[in-house]
């Protein structure tokens, strides 16, 4: 099965032989691509909207995989139970609302070993609600994919590395690996944030001096992960 570089790269996160659920699954391409592969033996595909649910029930049916892969309407991690499933994939929405799932989700997270997730907002949010619950990152990737950058996270129950503010933002284990996926990224903000301040300073709303402040202290955050790459 084809699936996008964006999905490949989550999926490569799964333990071969991983009990999955895939909340927001979407079109279940996840899920069927693991099982059609054979790395993992079954999967949960859940989803809040009936519609992609439904596509998702037709791609299972269509690949033959209706008695390894099973559809539910949930929102979030509601219609999972404790024991169902040791890996859980959080992926394609915001960073707030996995956060959500994530704090609504506790008790089905109990027998949860790995949670994998590629937030496509607010990362750090992601990741200080991981490292304020006890959750440690194993590994992250990046890929840059049709001109936008994914960032994405493995995390295991290993404990609080009590992360700081470049890590949050940029991740421990990508700045670790000096990752040159998020070096093209750091670039890339560098250059917007500069634009930004420079726009910034040539206004007069009653804003933009607190806008201003902002974004000196992200430019000093993405200026300290730059820093890291040329120690290297």
């Amino acid at each position: 099965m084809q699936i996008s570089e964006r999905l490949r790269a989550v999926s490569d996160m799964v333990a071969s032989g991983s009990c999955l659920a895939d909340v927001g699954t979407d079109h279940g391409y996840i899920p069927i691509y693991l099982v059609s592969e054979g790395r993992i033996p079954k999967a949960i595909a859940m989803d809040i909207n009936l519609g992609p649910l439904s596509r998702a029930r037709e791609n299972i049916e269509t690949g033959g995989l209706s008695g390894k892969i099973e559809t539910r309407l949930s929102n979030g991690l509601d219609a999972l139970a404790p024991g169902e499933a040791d890996t859980i994939i959080i992926a394609g929405m915001g960073g707030p609302l996995a956060v959500e799932i994530l704090k609504r989700g506790r008790e089905a997270l109990k027998s949860c070993r790995s949670l994998i997730l590629q937030p496509q907002s607010e990362i750090w949010n992601v990741r200080r609600y991981l490292d304020e619950n006890e959750w440690r990152i194993q590994e992250e990737n990046m890929i840059l994919e049709e001109g936008k950058f994914y960032p994405m996270l493995r995390a295991g129950r290993e404990g609080s590395e009590k992360l700081d503010q470049v890590q949050l933002f940029y991740g421990p284990r990508l700045l670790e690996r000096r990752h040159p996926v998020l070096l093209s990224y750091l670039k890339k903000e560098r250059e917007k944030l500069k634009e930004v301040r420079e726009k910034l300073a040539r206004s007069e709303s009653s804003r933009a001096e607190d806008r201003e402040r902002e974004i000196r202290k992200l430019q000093n955050i993405n200026g300290r992960a730059l820093e890291l790459f040329q120690e290297a």
